[in-house]
């Protein structure tokens, strides 16, 4: 067999890998467009948010005016409504006869499901544009984003065509399953979306309300705990020290993030006597890992693989 000449099969290497390249920003170019579309545009539907094979399906309304933008989120089982106006979240829980206020803008599990893209995830993620399909009778655009280890979890999305919303999201594990999905079983986005659409449509009278206190982070100089072995791609990207609710001393936070996957280190202070196991626990698609290190009850977080968490977790050092 005739063997390929050097400089041809550098050619084709390289032809390859700015293919793979290319592809992958255009892939990026379709998920700036899917976190803008969440965020902007008006639509109302129905999706099915599955986690652990249990399923729960939602109905949206989102609405978007000179830049503010607000949803109304419901739900039968449990029967539950979100009211999200910009960062002013009303959580309205009959069942608990309960309305919590909170300030945050990520209530969403569509939101909360999604990637975002940048640069720097290619050498951790294989990111490419796939085949079409047809997702809530409109044609969409198959991405996916793959992982290159078995850190970090990956992704397959199906974008509409035309505008780049979300169809249907899955996050996928370390073998290949799919441990959480989103999927919109109809979706408008044709019409105007009223102010009244957002508003409550469960009646509150009688309700207790409640607003959790605010965790004021002290700054990063006063963490001196630190991960000595992370994956590769994971840079700290937080250090912090709050108060925890309901006792006087703090726990320290760090946060690992590679740009796509995050993992979340919580540091708790001896005194706490915190009463939590050591070894793995796994909620939906969150996988933790605690461990008592120095006489401290240290706990790692994040949507990533368990031997992320539990890497993470055991190699935290004082510096």
């Amino acid at each position: 067999m005739a063997l390929m000449p050097r400089s041809l099969a550098g050619s084709l290497l390289l032809l390859t890998l700015v293919g793979g390249h290319a592809m992958a920003q255009e892939a990026g170019k379709w998920l700036d467009r899917m976190n803008r579309a969440v965020d902007e545009l008006n639509y109302r539907g129905t999706f099915v948010h599955v986690i652990d094979g249990s399923a729960e399906i939602m109905n949206i309304v989102h609405r978007n005016v000179a830049g503010n933008s607000g949803e109304r989120i419901s739900s039968e089982a449990p029967r539950r409504e979100i009211v999200r106006e910009n960062d002013q979240v009303k959580w309205i829980l009959p069942d608990q006869k309960l309305v919590l206020l909170e300030t945050r803008k990520d209530v969403s599990p569509l939101v909360s499901a999604l990637p975002s893209y940048s640069a720097d995830l290619e050498p951790h993620y294989e990111i490419n544009l796939r085949a079409t399909a047809r997702i809530a009778n409109r044609p969409a655009q198959m991405i996916e984003i793959k992982p290159r280890d078995e850190f970090r979890y990956g992704y397959v999305l199906w974008l509409d065509q035309e505008t780049a919303m979300p169809l249907k999201s899955q996050l996928m594990d370390e073998r290949g399953r799919t441990v959480e999905q989103i999927l919109f079983t109809e979706i408008d986005m044709a019409g105007d979306v009223a102010a009244a659409d957002l508003e409550p449509t469960i009646e509150t009278t009688g309700f207790s309300t409640m607003r959790p206190p605010e965790l004021v982070p002290s700054a990063a100089a006063n963490v001196p705990w630190r991960a000595s072995a992370v994956p590769g791609g994971f840079r700290l990207s937080a250090a912090t020290q709050s108060p925890m609710p309901g006792s006087k001393y703090p726990v320290e936070h760090l946060v690992y993030s590679d740009g796509l996957a995050t993992v979340s280190v919580f540091i708790e202070d001896p005194k706490t006597k915190a009463e939590v196991n050591d070894g793995f626990s796994k909620v939906g698609s969150t996988n933790t890992f605690s461990l008592t290190l120095r006489g401290r009850k240290v706990t790692a977080v994040g949507e990533v693989p368990r031997q992320t968490v539990r890497t993470i977790a055991s190699s935290l050092v004082a510096e």
